[in-house]
């Protein structure tokens, strides 16, 4: 069964779940998980299964967001 969230939602909840980890970590740190990430997508993306791809989408998803948190964006009214 598929559950559907909006961006804003999953923006607060990765705050709320993460945010004072992730600004301690800071802006430079946390963008190099998030390059990290898109490395094992791109890995995934070749030779993954359906699986894997889906985790890696989401991994990526989650390390934007916790920049986008960091840096103070909005998403939602960035898109």
């Amino acid at each position: 069964m598929s559950r559907s969230i909006s961006l804003a939602d999953l923006q607060e909840l990765i705050r709320q779940m993460y945010f004072e980890k992730d600004l301690a970590r800071g802006l430079p740190a946390t963008f190099l998980w998030f390059s990290e990430e898109v490395g094992e997508l791109a890995t995934a993306l070749r030779n993954g299964t359906q699986e894997e791809r889906e985790g890696e989408f989401a991994d990526v998803l989650a390390w934007l967001t916790t920049m986008a948190n960091v840096a103070g964006i909005d998403l939602t009214a960035a898109v």
